[in-house]
C-alpha cells in the first residue's frame, strides 16, 4: 500500500513540475509579446518624430539631385563625423540602421515590423544606396549593415506577401476612385513642383 502511495504522489508531484514547466513557458512568451509590443510601439513614436520626418522627406525629394555636386558626395566620403544639418539623409540611415539592428536580433517580431515599414524599407533603401555605397568607399561594408540586412528581409516579405497580410476570411472594401480617369488622361505634376 506504501508503494502505491509513493507511485501517486510521484506522479502528482510530476504533474504540479510539468505544468508549473508549461505556465512558465506561457508567461514567457506573454512577457515576450509584451516587450515587442513595446519596442513596435516606441519605433512608431520615432518614426513619427519631426527629425526622421524632416529626413525622409529630404530623401526623397532633395537627395538625388545633391548627390550631383562633387563636393556634397565628397563630404559623405571623407571619415569622420557628418554633420546630420548639412545631411539629414544621415539621420535616416541611423534610424534604418537602428530598425535592422532590432529586427535582425529578434527585439520585435519580424511580421509585426514588416506589416508596418516592409514597403517603406526597400523604397527608402534604393533611395539612399548610392549614399550608403559614398559612405563605404572609406567606412567599408560596415557602414549601414543593419539596414541594407533589414531592407533585404522587407523585400523578400513583400514578396511572399505583396498585399500585405489581412486577415483570411475578410471581405476588401471597394474604394471609390472618382479622380481614376481624370488623372489618367492628364500628366501627373511633380510632388516638389508647382502645381497649376
Amino acid at each position: 500500500m506504501v508503494e502505491w502511495l509513493n507511485a501517486i504522489a510521484s506522479i502528482i508531484t510530476l504533474f504540479i513540475i510539468a505544468a508549473s514547466a508549461v505556465a512558465a513557458v506561457i508567461g514567457l512568451r506573454h512577457a515576450e509579446a509584451n516587450n515587442g509590443l513595446k519596442a513596435l510601439l516606441l519605433i512608431e513614436q520615432e518614426f513619427r518624430s519631426q527629425a526622421v520626418q524632416e529626413a525622409l522627406r529630404y530623401v526623397q525629394a532633395d537627395l538625388p539631385e545633391r548627390l550631383e555636386h562633387a563636393p556634397y558626395r565628397g563630404e559623405l566620403v571623407e571619415l569622420g563625423f557628418i554633420d546630420p544639418i548639412g545631411h539629414p539623409e544621415v539621420t535616416a540611415c541611423n534610424w534604418f540602421d537602428e530598425m535592422g539592428s532590432v529586427v535582425k536580433n529578434r527585439m520585435v517580431g519580424e511580421d509585426p515590423f514588416m506589416d508596418l515599414f516592409g514597403r517603406m524599407l526597400g523604397h527608402y533603401w534604393t533611395l539612399l544606396s548610392p549614399a550608403i555605397a559614398l559612405m563605404r568607399r572609406r567606412r567599408g561594408q560596415s557602414q549601414y549593415h543593419n539596414f541594407e540586412y533589414v531592407a533585404i528581409r522587407a523585400r523578400a516579405w513583400t514578396v511572399k506577401h505583396p498585399n500585405g497580410i489581412f486577415p483570411r476570411g475578410t471581405a476588401r472594401t471597394a474604394l471609390r476612385d472618382p479622380w481614376l480617369a481624370i488623372d489618367n488622361s492628364t500628366p501627373t505634376p511633380s510632388l516638389t513642383g508647382t502645381l497649376p
